[in-house]
């Protein structure tokens, strides 16, 4: 891996984190219309078996990040919205049938309305899809959801320093790992800017490490850096009397991420071995999905290979 570079298969852990954790932030900065209309006194729930089972079966392919939320709106009526971050550095042209494809699932599955939202953190300008679209002699099918690309956040850089918002930060530090790509120097300025920022506004203890850890994350730097940045941030807290990260906090945070990676391995060994399966032999039975779903990274490996050599579903697991 390049010194410095975006490290692309730990994208998916701090994303779903901090959209687990600040659910109502994050639409009150990328679609403000559906967060006025939600009902925030009912706490929002997180559809993670719904969405497995939507995935699953859509065949889903290339996910990076994606969440289920069931909300109330003011009304009383029960609403579902699809999160999808797109990690992709270049064009997808299967992105937008994804995207119909996983909202049909969920509507059909449950028939509660879906509302869709995807956010596109690729590098190419250009590529701007919000809408699938399908026409036969006469038929026609379109399907539009909501699309929010970062890069056009490069505009609006002073608003995102001034907002309390934190994914205005967190857009702020995803643009700034773009913009230094490659340059460890302008790199670690710009993470030590970021950091500081986070004294300046009145978050919580708790805020500061959240958005701590997800620029700590995004902004990568090699470990020399990374410990002459963790000294200067050290001195600054020592000289503030705000002693946020501790040294045991953050090699907590070190080791959760390792965690966080390890697991996105086991999940994408999973769903591609649950793929596999079900396209050669059929509708697996819910006793070995569950064994599937409950096995480690060195069972799943062993099964993967054991499946192209038999003939039977049954054999895989003798």
């Amino acid at each position: 891996m390049t010194p410095n570079a975006p490290q692309p298969d730990q994208y998916d852990s701090p994303w779903k984190e901090i959209l687990r954790g600040y659910f109502r932030d994050f639409l009150a900065f990328f679609l403000p219309v559906a967060h006025d209309g939600i009902d925030w006194q009912h706490k929002p729930v997180f559809l993670d078996k719904e969405l497995n089972r939507i995935t699953r079966e859509a065949r889903a392919k290339n996910r990076r990040v994606d969440l289920l939320v069931k909300v109330w709106l003011r009304d009383g009526q029960e609403l579902w919205i699809l999160i999808h971050v797109e990690i992709q550095g270049d064009r997808n042209p299967e992105f937008p049938e994804r995207m119909y494809t996983s909202h049909s699932r969920a509507y059909d599955l449950h028939r509660k309305p879906v509302v869709g939202l995807a956010i596109l953190t690729d590098d190419d300008p250009a590529w701007r899809v919000n809408e699938y679209r399908q026409e036969q002699f006469g038929s026609e099918l379109i399907y539009r959801f909501n699309a929010i690309k970062l890069l056009d956040y490069l505009e609006q850089l002073p608003d995102l320093e001034q907002s309390d918002n934190p994914f205005a930060i967190i857009t702020l530090a995803h643009l700034r790992a773009r913009q230094t790509r490659n340059r460890p120097d302008e790199r670690y300025d710009q993470k030590m800017h970021l950091t500081r920022s986070l004294y300046r506004h009145s978050f919580s203890r708790q805020r500061v490490l959240d958005l701590y850890r997800f620029i700590d994350w995004i902004l990568y730097l090699p470990p020399e850096a990374d410990d002459r940045f963790w000294k200067e941030m050290s001195t600054m807290e020592e000289e503030k009397t705000m002693r946020y990260v501790t040294s045991v906090e953050r090699i907590g945070m070190q080791k959760g991420m390792e965690k966080g990676v390890e697991k996105g391995k086991l999940e994408g060994r999973t769903e591609m071995l649950l793929e596999l399966l079900q396209e050669k032999f059929g509708q697996i039975p819910e006793t070995l999905h569950k064994r599937i779903l409950s096995a480690d990274l060195e069972q799943l490996t062993n099964w993967g290979k054991k499946f192209a050599k038999v003939d039977s579903l049954q054999a895989v697991f003798q």
